[in-house]
């Protein structure tokens, strides 16, 4: 099976042509195993592109446990680029994805990516929550670089507010007026990621919301920086939302079934 690997600000992908239909998306540990960086290709996740007759492609979205996931902003800055490579497009793609359709613009390296409306950002158990696609929990702090963002992260994952499902934790620092230093623990991959481009979304929208910053707002992460553009519309909903950034190729192989 040949194979594509990106990467958006370090949140790493392995990509699918699977305009075929032949991949076999039902086989989680199949997927799991791909994903592993020890005994598979190693990835944050896998993504597939899948014909759909009335968008130019469909992303299909599995995390790195190999369990199908919801929305990923990096992956679908990244499946942009993929598209783009294979020559799907040319400068404007429109996609669907698990949470609805897509319209995403190639500008050199970097993917402006429009995404899902949202509207509510909600208190749970003291924690400020939201849905940018997957769910968002924020949390600002004063000194991100020495938190323990595995263990704490985990711990506001499992807890009884976000259950069933769970829920991803961003970790969020102030740097200057319009920018911000973000760290996330992503459920499913189970561990921190080098970027989440739904995370970073979040971040933007509660500290436009909580802290009055302006757009758009700078996002600093582990793997990069991110862009986030949006227009509040009061009552905590935001719409015209987009998240730019790079995405790039970073190798291709096959690998034995």
């Amino acid at each position: 099976m040949n194979f594509f690997k990106y990467q958006g600000t370090g949140n790493d992908f392995i990509m699918i042509d699977d305009r075929d239909g032949n991949f076999p998306a039902s086989d989680q540990a199949f997927v799991e195993r791909l994903c592993h960086r020890r005994f598979g290709i190693g990835a944050d996740g896998l993504i597939l592109l899948q014909n759909d007759p009335e968008y130019d492609f469909r992303m299909v979205y599995f995390n790195a446990d190999g369990a199908e996931g919801s929305m990923c902003g990096n992956g679908g800055r990244c499946i942009v680029r993929f598209a783009h490579d294979l020559g799907l497009f040319e400068k404007k793609a429109r996609f669907i994805a698990v949470d609805g359709e897509h319209v995403a613009v190639v500008d050199g390296e970097n993917i402006s990516l429009k995404m899902s409306d949202v509207s509510g950002i909600e208190n749970r158990g003291g924690l400020t929550f939201l849905n940018t696609g997957s769910p968002h929990v924020v949390q600002f702090v004063d000194d991100l670089e020495s938190l323990d963002v595995v263990a704490d992260g985990r711990s506001i994952r499992y807890s009884e507010p976000f259950q069933p499902g769970g829920t991803n934790i961003n970790f969020a620092q102030i740097v200057d007026a319009n920018t911000l230093f973000v760290r996330t623990y992503e459920r499913g991959v189970e561990d921190e990621t080098y970027s989440c481009g739904t995370g970073v979304t979040a971040v933007a929208l509660v500290a436009h919301q909580q802290l009055s910053m302006p757009d758009p707002i700078h996002i600093q992460t582990i793997g990069g920086n991110l862009s986030v553009s949006f227009q509040y519309q009061g009552e905590d909903i935001f719409e015209s939302i987009h998240l730019i950034g790079p995405a790039k190729r970073v190798y291709s192989g096959s690998i034995a079934l």
